[in-house]
């Protein structure tokens, strides 16, 4: 059993009157409820970035402005996940993009909020094993519409299909409805990007996360990042 996050109740959810012998919900009730939908879905932080901070290499190599930006957003991440507002990381390969996106997902499960990470092919491939699963393709849709953090690298990097465009689009879009924050790493500048993944995808993004930050350029290249 969980901890509740308030220090209100048992950790089930639940707030006990002893004299009366009833329960009401506890205040960390929504959380447990959200914490065990995505509970299946990819939360955790890959070995190779769990170590990465802001005063830690890579991130003192790669460009300032961009790495204040997301130093700002990690800093009032609670706020930004409340209004739904993302960030779009663009550049060439190595240019620390991954990195940075690592950052915001670390932010957002250390402050206790529910968080899916995905490489844009991973993710691909988990929407078609949940055809054939119990739960079925709308309910795998239905998790990732509701984390309060959706973390998706590379992409653009799938081949694309109509069927992708659509289950992309549709993810994308249910969460910009529902005003639910999403980061994203990709290598494409917007109109590229679009001949990827279409233009109302692209379009959708731009209103959540505003313009991509740009690492481009081989003065910012890093090894280590993505």
């Amino acid at each position: 059993m969980s901890e509740c996050a308030y220090g209100i109740c048992d950790g089930s959810g639940f707030v006990i009157d002893e004299a009366t012998n009833t329960a009401t919900d506890c205040r960390c009730r929504p959380l447990q409820l959200a914490n065990a939908r995505a509970r299946s879905l990819e939360a955790r932080i890959p070995r190779k970035y769990r170590d990465v901070a802001f005063d830690r290499w890579p991130v003192t190599e790669i460009s300032p402005p961009v790495v204040d930006a997301v130093r700002r957003y990690c800093g009032d991440v609670d706020a930004r996940l409340d209004a739904g507002r993302g960030l779009w990381l663009v550049g060439d390969s190595g240019t620390g993009k991954t990195t940075l996106a690592m950052l915001v997902s670390k932010a957002a499960i250390e402050a206790k909020r529910t968080t899916a990470i995905y490489s844009m092919p991973r993710l691909m491939a988990v929407l078609r094993e949940a055809i054939e699963s119990e739960e079925g393709l709308l309910g795998l849709l239905d998790r990732l519409a509701t984390v309060d953090l959706l973390h998706i690298d590379d992409l653009g990097a799938e081949h694309r299909t109509d069927w992708v465009l659509e289950q992309l689009y549709s993810i994308v879009n249910t969460r910009y409805e529902d005003e639910r924050a999403i980061v994203v790493t990709t290598n494409n500048m917007p109109a590229e990007l679009e001949e990827q993944i279409g233009r109302r995808t692209v379009s959708r993004l731009i209103e959540m996360c505003g313009d991509p930050l740009p690492l481009f350029g081989t003065d910012q290249r890093v090894s280590y990042a993505g």
